[in-house]
């Protein structure tokens, strides 16, 4: 058994075996509303118009993991990268598409990717020394205007970072680092 959905003036049929029985997500196209349940379902690049989108679930990695050397950050698999073991030295953040997928071919010009790597400090505190993209070095427009200088011990030090292509190979990154203790 299928179900419809409709996108703009086409409709397709997803097999009812791929929706979550208890239709706990639904995502509202217009005046259509389509039930994903908890599955994990790529519609692609889709523009939507006056949309209106109750919550979000971003995917999350957690890993017990000290920050330290390059830290490759895949925007293909999460949204959020959690260290939770307290970080050991600076660190480098590598920001791709993932190990075979650059950030470039990932993203069209004139797009954005919104993503957040929370790091555990210690006693002894860390920072992030300096942001890559695809192995490029670049140089974000840190909040505040100064790059940070140090972690904050014994904390998580939340960094995030706006990553704008303006075209091929070239990126606006607006970064920040917040305390959260």
């Amino acid at each position: 058994m299928t179900v419809p959905y409709t996108f703009a003036t086409a409709t397709t049929s997803i097999p009812l075996s791929q929706l979550d029985t208890n239709f706990a997500t639904a995502v509202t196209l217009g005046n259509t509303a389509v039930y994903l349940g908890n599955t994990t379902t790529s519609l692609g690049n889709v523009a939507l118009t006056n949309t209106t989108i109750t919550t979000i679930q971003e995917p999350t990695t957690v890993s017990a993991t000290a920050a330290t050397g390059t830290i490759n950050y895949d925007c293909l698999t999460q949204a959020i990268l959690y260290y939770t073991s307290n970080a050991s030295a600076n660190w480098t953040v590598n920001l791709r598409g993932s190990g075979s997928v650059t950030l470039n071919s990932m993203m069209a010009a004139n797009t954005s990717v919104s993503v957040s790597f929370l790091v555990t400090q210690g006693a002894t505190a860390y920072y992030n020394s300096a942001v890559t993209i695809d192995g490029t070095s670049v140089t974000p427009k840190w909040q505040g205007g100064t790059a940070p200088t140090a972690g904050n011990a014994s904390s998580i030090d939340a960094y995030t970072y706006e990553i704008i292509k303006t075209a091929a190979s070239t990126y606006t990154v607006l970064a920040s680092q917040t305390k959260f203790a």
